[in-house]
């Protein structure tokens, strides 16, 4: 009865041992801290296909062909930072490189079509887009599909501009 009653202890156990292990290796894929220069920044070297020095020119895979940009949009930001902070957060922070790349000025060196574009198209991106597949083999984690429209990449990418223009 003692073996019985072991065994039902280390299941019941072993979601919460799975859970602390996956916490670590998440913990163990950010960097943390401050960082200085470009390091945490999503500077990476492109086998093929357009350069670091080509990312504003490159507009990604996806459904976004052109955006206009104008004056920046307090409401369209104020929106964009609600779903950021509901979809995104847990894996990008702005001021340091986490889960995945660190966001802030991501529009200095990021087309606005590439940014949507990498929201709405992820998979497509990882497999096609040779800015994608470099992120995708430095931080070896793939960025998940949200469900998000493209309104509301448009409302986040608008977020991303505010918080560069500061």
């Amino acid at each position: 009865m003692k073996r019985k009653g072991r065994l039902f202890m280390r299941i019941l156990m072993l979601p919460v041992v799975l859970g602390f292990g996956v916490a670590g290796i998440l913990s163990s894929c950010g960097g943390g801290g401050s960082n200085s220069g470009s390091e945490g920044q999503d500077t990476v070297k492109v086998a093929s296909g357009p350069t670091i020095a080509d990312s504003m020119t490159n507009p990604g895979i996806g459904p976004v062909k052109h955006v206009e940009l104008g004056n920046l949009d307090g409401v369209m930001a104020k929106k964009g930072q609600g779903i950021f902070e509901s979809k995104c957060a847990t894996c990008h922070k702005f001021e340091s490189k986490y889960v995945g790349p660190q966001l802030g000025g991501v529009t200095k060196r990021r087309m606005p079509e590439w940014i949507m574009n990498q929201m709405l198209n992820p998979a497509e991106m990882i497999k096609e887009d040779p800015m994608s597949k470099a992120l995708f083999a430095k931080y070896l984690v793939p960025m998940t599909f949200q469900n998000i429209t493209q309104d509301d990449a448009r409302a986040i990418l608008e977020y991303f501009r505010q918080n560069d223009a500061k």
